[in-house]
């Protein structure tokens, strides 16, 4: 049985056609504008529509950055696109005429790694999407946690530290704000003003004094040795393992699973998470402990785990 996965994001859609293995038999991008929902919709249903041409498929799943109606059929709210209490199931079906199940993009990238990836061997894990912002997902005895109002996995927006950073959500001091793509960033920015005589390898691997220092290129200089560079990615990394030794407080898995585009540093990143996790873990040495490891799906995770929920 085949379905489709349609992974929504701030400028594009990606489709692809999945098999119950987790295979990704074909797939297509469409360029969209964030603040246009009909043309986000006209997008989905051509994607779709392009796939069925040479695949005979039974569903469709669909995932999108923000908070997903517990009936899984629309958008509660989303940070980054015009949708507030949007019936987004109903505004596809016309054009698609196939079951539609919408999921929460950190869900169906948590839920790819659990059945096809990093958490294939585990029945309990948390996943984190470390790109711009922080998402996150968990797997409770191999079952997707959405909670009562279908906000579960919203770890990005944890209160770390009292009247901190402020935050797209409108609070202040979310985990996110301290790790994340948006945070290395800004972290990096402020280094290269505050020291310039220890931040030329980020500014070479920007590309020059004259453009914008951002977290990729933060992790190119820290590739090749930067210092400046290499504790930067330490920061983030201890945000994130302390951020982490929290969730395992809370449910106690075996395994969390690193994903989004940050997770590009490796080990620069993960070692140091590591390193806090396990300060910060209360009763270690009476406990289990959880592994940390990367993300194995890749940019596809989204669209494979939406078209693999489409079938549950």
């Amino acid at each position: 049985m085949l379905t489709v996965g349609v992974d929504i994001g701030g400028t594009k859609i990606g489709a692809g056609v999945v098999d119950p293995d987790g295979e990704l038999l074909a797939s297509t991008k469409h360029p969209t504008d964030p603040t246009d929902p009909a043309e986000i919709e006209a997008a989905v249903v051509s994607a779709v529509s392009e796939l069925r041409e040479s695949y005979d498929v039974t569903a469709v799943g669909v995932a999108a950055a923000g908070y997903v109606s517990p009936q899984r059929d629309g958008m509660v709210f989303a940070p980054n696109i015009a949708w507030r209490d949007y019936p987004l199931r109903d505004r596809l079906v016309g054009g698609i005429d196939l079951p539609i199940v919408i999921e929460n993009d950190a869900n169906a990238a948590g839920w790819a790694e659990f059945r096809f990836g990093a958490g294939r061997d585990v029945d309990h894990m948390v996943m984190l999407t470390v790109g711009t912002g922080l998402g996150g997902a968990v797997i409770f005895d191999g079952t997707l946690l959405r909670g009562a109002f279908g906000a579960a996995g919203e770890f990005g927006h944890m209160e770390m530290v009292p009247h901190g950073h402020f935050c797209g959500c409108g609070q202040e001091g979310c985990w996110e704000m301290y790790a994340s793509g948006r945070a290395l960033t800004r972290a990096a920015r402020a280094a290269v003003v505050a020291q310039p005589d220890r931040s030329e390898g980020i500014v070479q691997a920007a590309g020059g004094p004259d453009k914008k220092v951002k977290g990729t290129h933060v992790t190119a200089a820290a590739e090749v040795g930067d210092p400046l560079a290499t504790e930067l990615l330490d920061e983030l990394g201890r945000w994130l393992g302390k951020g982490i030794s929290d969730l395992a407080a809370v449910v106690d898995p075996q395994l969390a699973v690193v994903g989004g585009g940050v997770v590009a540093a490796g080990d620069l990143l993960l070692d140091p998470a590591r390193d806090a996790f396990r300060r910060h873990l209360t009763a270690r040495g009476f406990r289990g402990e959880l592994r940390i490891e990367p993300a194995e799906m890749g940019n596809e995770a989204g669209m494979i785990g939406a078209a693999d929920l489409a079938r549950t």
